[in-house]
């Protein structure tokens, strides 16, 4: 969710909000530690400084995050970029990114996407 919100360089009180209230309601991130937030956000944007960020950004998600969860955080970068209502062709290209990394299905994928628009229209 960090990713996706740093991802154009512009990191939108929406996009924060929305990442807050995912950790601070979903049952996912029942037994999360709110105060690893900002360790995890420094790690994030210091990745995205490496030029092999990004790889070692994935090699992480994979390596921790159990592959039933796969979908579930897609579903989450999903609603981060849609939070504000504008998706920046680097927020589009992170998530393809994702969808490719984490080996989603094509079908899965374009389902969650039509969720996140359609919870985030105004």
């Amino acid at each position: 969710m960090i990713a996706v919100s740093a991802s154009d360089e512009n990191i939108r009180t929406a996009e924060l909000v929305k990442i807050q209230s995912a950790v601070n309601n979903l049952p996912v991130f029942a037994g999360y530690d709110i105060d690893r937030m900002n360790i995890m956000s420094q790690m994030v944007f210091d990745l995205f400084e490496q030029e092999d960020g990004l790889d070692a950004l994935f090699g992480l998600i994979r390596g921790d995050l159990p592959e039933r969860l796969f979908e579930t955080a897609y579903a989450l970068a999903c609603d981060v970029a849609a939070a504000d209502g504008k998706l920046a062709s680097a927020e589009l290209r992170l998530l393809e990114e994702i969808r490719y990394e984490l080996d989603l299905d094509r079908l899965h994928a374009a389902a969650i996407e039509r969720g996140a628009r359609a919870r985030h229209l105004t």
